[in-house]
């Protein structure tokens, strides 16, 4: 980049201001140098560059002419060369830039254009010079920070010391992973998150009624993992600084791709943990040592829990074992996470009351809900192991507390193993299309003489069940006389097959029920 002001700085070019033009226009960017003659160049000049002209076109069209067609191509300026002809400038060349507020440079006769072209020619290979031996320069200072483990952080601070920029680090899942000069919030952090969950990615974004920012995407193999945020518009960003940051954000995604790494590793012994747990034998004696290598005391009482989705929906998303461990972090409390298909899994330390960990999982329900918007995570508690050796049964109660709870239509959105009732969680180890096959069985008969005859037969039987099978307090209820309810009792045994009178009939009707609002 080159300016008026450089050049008249450059002494060996002998200019002289006769017309400054606009404040700052003198310091602001100039493409090129055009020399031209013609009386209308405007159709080759191009925006922000600098005219040069000996004046040959006067007596052809005016200086006022000759000016407007330099206004009309966007002109950064007009220099006029000084001949034996012409030993000054002519005032209405003068005159018009003046009214043109067009900048006017005066040259030497002594120095021709051609030394204007090399001045810039060399400025322009100066400035490409410094760019490129900073881009070097900066190119090691950020792999330095990244070797020695500076992470996030240590990218941004070099970045700060060439450009005084507000910027921080935000990964997909809408977690600030380094900051510096910026303070988001956690909506702007979601609003991050789901700009870049679009497709393609968002590569400039509102984060609030006055700030703009700009994304440099960060990919570890080929998706788009974070951004690098920088809280200005790209239009306020020159190129220099859009370099740094591009830079950067190349740079940034070997971090990622470390951390990933590291993740992996973690989720696949972690995941070996749970194996361990649930085989017993010989392999049950590596537990205590894989949990002492993740910082639980494999010595100490020890909670599990299960998360997963509701139904309908997938059972877990990518990033949700890493939310997981991110919620426990910030609670202080040592945990081990393990990711799989159709949950995630913790084991933590616990030596507090066992009824604590509803109130803790209920948190965990919320935090998992705020990251991933419109979905219902569910949380199964299996209990508390004395030590290590105990971890088996509240593991693969955890679980199966989890699997009940994804099938019920809403309800808490955690729960201990024990406060399942037994026919609950025996449902729940059902393959779903089973369950609403049986339900079917049972109910649709029922279901469709309730259409067909505008009858109440479904909430007879729900009342009759509800009131343990007792006629009289089913009758009040129901406001009906006790022999309305045998008639339609009777009715329920002939469409269902089921003889309400008969308890292992009684059940089967019952876990349709149950069934049919699980599935």
């Amino acid at each position: 980049m080159f300016t008026l002001g450089a050049l008249v700085r450059t002494l060996s070019l002998e200019l002289r201001v006769l017309v400054p033009g606009p404040p700052g226009v003198m310091e602001a960017e100039v493409t090129w140098v055009h020399t031209t003659e013609l009386p209308d160049p405007s159709n080759y000049v191009r925006e922000r560059e600098l005219v040069l002209t000996n004046g040959l076109w006067i007596g052809q069209v005016t200086p006022a002419e000759f000016v407007a067609s330099m206004k009309r191509a966007g002109a950064a300026g007009v220099m006029f060369g000084l001949l034996a002809a012409t030993p000054t400038t002519p005032r209405e060349l003068v005159d018009a830039c003046r009214e043109a507020d067009l900048p006017l440079l005066e040259i030497s006769p002594r120095v021709p254009f051609t030394a204007v072209s090399e001045t810039v020619a060399a400025m322009y290979a100066e400035e490409r010079q410094s760019v490129l031996v900073g881009m070097v320069r900066r190119g090691d200072a950020l792999a330095r920070a990244i070797s020695r483990g500076a992470g996030a952080s240590g990218v941004l601070q070099v970045l700060r010391r060439d450009h005084d920029l507000p910027l921080a680090v935000v990964d997909r899942m809408g977690r600030l992973l380094a900051e510096a000069g910026a303070r988001l919030d956690d909506e702007q952090l979601q609003a991050v998150a789901r700009g870049l969950a679009r497709r393609p990615p968002a590569l400039e974004l509102e984060l609030g009624p006055t700030d703009r920012a700009t994304l440099f995407l960060v990919g570890a193999v080929g998706d788009v993992d974070a951004a690098l945020i920088c809280l200005r518009p790209v239009s306020a960003l020159d190129r220099i600084e859009q370099d740094a940051l591009e830079q950067a954000a190349r740079f940034l995604s070997l971090e990622v791709a470390k951390q990933q790494a590291v993740q992996a590793i973690e989720l696949r012994f972690a995941s070996e943990l749970l194996e361990m747990v649930l085989s017993g034998g010989r392999r049950a004696a590596e537990v205590p040592g894989r949990l002492q290598a993740f910082g639980v005391d494999a010595g100490g009482p020890l909670a599990v829990c299960a998360i997963a989705f509701a139904e309908g929906e997938a059972a877990t998303l990518p990033g949700l074992a890493e939310v997981v461990g991110e919620f426990f972090v910030t609670e202080g409390v040592p945990v081990v996470v393990a990711g799989g298909t159709q949950d995630v899994v913790a084991v933590l330390s616990w030596r507090y009351p066992e009824d604590g960990l509803v109130s803790l999982a209920e948190r965990l329900a919320g935090a998992v809900a705020r990251r991933f918007t419109g979905r219902r995570p569910v949380v199964g508690l299996g209990g508390v192991a004395d030590d290590s050796a105990g971890l088996r049964e509240p593991l693969t109660r955890s679980r199966e507390t989890c699997r009940v709870l994804r099938r019920s239509r809403g309800g808490p959105v955690a729960r201990t193993f024990a406060e399942l009732g037994t026919h609950r969680l025996l449902l729940g180890l059902q393959d779903a299309g089973a369950l609403r096959g049986f339900a079917d069985v049972v109910l649709v008969p029922m279901r469709e003489h309730d259409v067909r005859r505008g009858g109440e037969l479904e909430v007879t039987l729900r009342a009759f069940l509800d009131h343990d099978g007792h006629w009289a307090a089913t009758a009040a209820s129901l406001h009906v006389h006790v022999n309305t309810l045998r008639n339609r009792l009777s009715k329920i045994t002939e469409l269902t097959g089921r003889d309400v009178s008969r308890t292992e009939d009684r059940v089967d009707l019952f876990l349709a029920l149950e069934a049919d609002a699980m599935s």
